[in-house]
C-alpha cells in the first residue's frame, strides 16, 4: 500500500469497528434478526469500500511511477474494473 489513503482508511475502519460493536449490542439485547443482518449488510458494504480505496490507491501508485504509457493504460482499466466491481 502507497498510505497515501491511509488516514481515509483509519477513518473508515474505525467507523466499522463502532458499527460492529453496535452489532455485538444489539444481539446481546435480543433485537430481532432482520435489523441485525441489515446492520451486517451495511458493514459488509464498508468493508467493500475499504477495499475500493486500498485499491484506487495501489492503482494510482503504479500509474504514477510508471513510465510506460501502456501500463498506466492497463493500471487505470483495472481501477476501473474493480472500482465496478464495488
Amino acid at each position: 500500500m502507497t498510505h497515501h489513503k491511509k488516514p481515509e482508511i483509519s477513518k473508515r475502519l474505525a467507523r466499522i469497528e463502532g458499527h460492529v460493536r453496535g452489532i455485538q449490542r444489539m444481539v446481546d439485547e435480543d433485537k430481532g434478526y432482520p435489523d441485525i443482518v441489515q446492520q451486517i449488510s451495511a458493514v459488509r458494504a464498508a468493508l467493500d469500500g475499504v477495499v475500493e480505496v486500498m485499491v484506487q490507491d495501489l492503482v494510482e501508485h503504479y500509474v504514477s511511477q510508471s513510465r510506460d504509457e501502456k501500463g498506466k493504460k492497463v493500471a487505470i482499466e483495472l481501477k476501473d474494473t474493480v472500482s465496478n466491481i464495488f
